[in-house]
Order: C-alpha cells, then structure tokens, then sequence
C-alpha cells in the first residue's frame, strides 16, 4: 500500500509541470525504482560516476563536496525534490560532489537510460525536465548572488527561507558550511532575536 501511495505522490509531482497520459504512467512506474537509505548513509561518493536521480518522498538528502579537507554543503534537498550530481548525470564523468542523508530517507531513482528512453519517446518529459530546471536554475541564482552580495546575517535569512520546511532539521555544521560561516558565527547569528 505504501508503495502505491508515493507513486500516486510522484505523478502528482509530473501532473504540476505535464499531463501524464496512462502510456507515461506506465513507462515511470516500470523504470522507478523504490530505495530507503538511513541516515548518515552515502548516497553518491565523488569516485563514481552519477547514473540515478534520486526523488524524495521522505527526509532530507545533502550534496556536498570537500575543500582542504572540510566538508562543504552546496545544498540540501527534502520531499518532492530530484537530486543527483548534475555534471556527473549529464556528461557520465565523475565530479567533485558526494550526496548523503541527513535523516532516513524515502526515494524513487531513475537511471539516466531511462530517463533518455523517457525523453526519446515522450516530448512532454523534456518539457517537464525544463519546466522543473528552471525552478532549479532560480534557486542557484538566488544562492550565488546571496554569497557574492550579502552579509552572513542575510545569507542566514536567505537560507530560512529558501528551506523553509527543512532547516530546522539540518545539523548547524552543515549549515554553517553552506553559508560560508563558522559555526561560532551562525550560532551568535541565531542568538540575534
């Protein structure tokens, strides 16, 4: 039952963007795949190329990457999100980025086969695959031009807001880490009412 439940959940997600014809239906529900990681639990390592796109249905999963031997959260991603290392799943090279969950985590993945066979064969994935990117898009933008333009204060604001459903579940480090700051920073930050 369950199963059926996060299925009707990410034809829900397709039907915000694309109509979905029985055909597609069909095709998802034949290529999704249901996978449950725990928490702490590598999703991604760096040393691998990026084949699946991993949908949340529950949880919170993070890309990050590591400088000078530091963790460096890029962002986090919770329910009804993709998530995978995009130049990687694009160009079938790996990159810099490791993904893992933050707390146990419900997710359908799709191979990038399929999604090309889903792309070959129905014009509307490609329309949904724009539609739901430049969503993606914006919010990189807005995050560029809050590291290059604002103060810690704002930046802690921005990231708020931008993650309004998830934030409070993430480990301050790994906040402190997305917003280019100390964790001394962030916590004196938080103190400010």
């Amino acid at each position: 039952m369950k199963n059926i439940e996060i299925k009707e959940n990410i034809f829900e997600h397709f039907e915000k963007f694309i109509p979905l014809s029985e055909n597609l239906k069909f095709e998802l529900e034949k290529r999704l795949k249901y996978i449950v990681f725990k928490k702490g639990e590598i999703v991604l390592d760096a040393n691998r190329v990026c084949t699946e796109s991993y949908f949340i249905h529950k949880g919170i999963l993070r890309t990050y990457f590591f400088k000078d031997g530091k963790e460096i959260s890029e962002y986090f991603c919770g329910i009804n999100e993709w998530v995978n290392s995009p130049k990687s799943f694009m160009q079938r090279k790996k990159d810099i980025y490791y993904i893992d969950a933050i707390e146990n985590t419900e997710a359908y993945f799709i191979n990038v086969n399929d999604l090309v066979f889903l792309f070959n064969n129905f014009p509307e994935m490609e329309r949904y695959a724009r539609l739901s990117m430049g969503s993606a898009f914006g919010h990189l933008m807005e995050r560029i031009v809050s590291i290059r333009f604002t103060s810690a204060k704002e930046r802690y604001h921005h990231f708020q807001k931008t993650y309004s459903d998830i934030y409070h579940r993430i480990p301050l480090g790994m906040v402190a880490s997305y917003l280019g700051i100390t964790q001394e920073t962030l916590s004196r930050i938080r103190a400010e009412k």
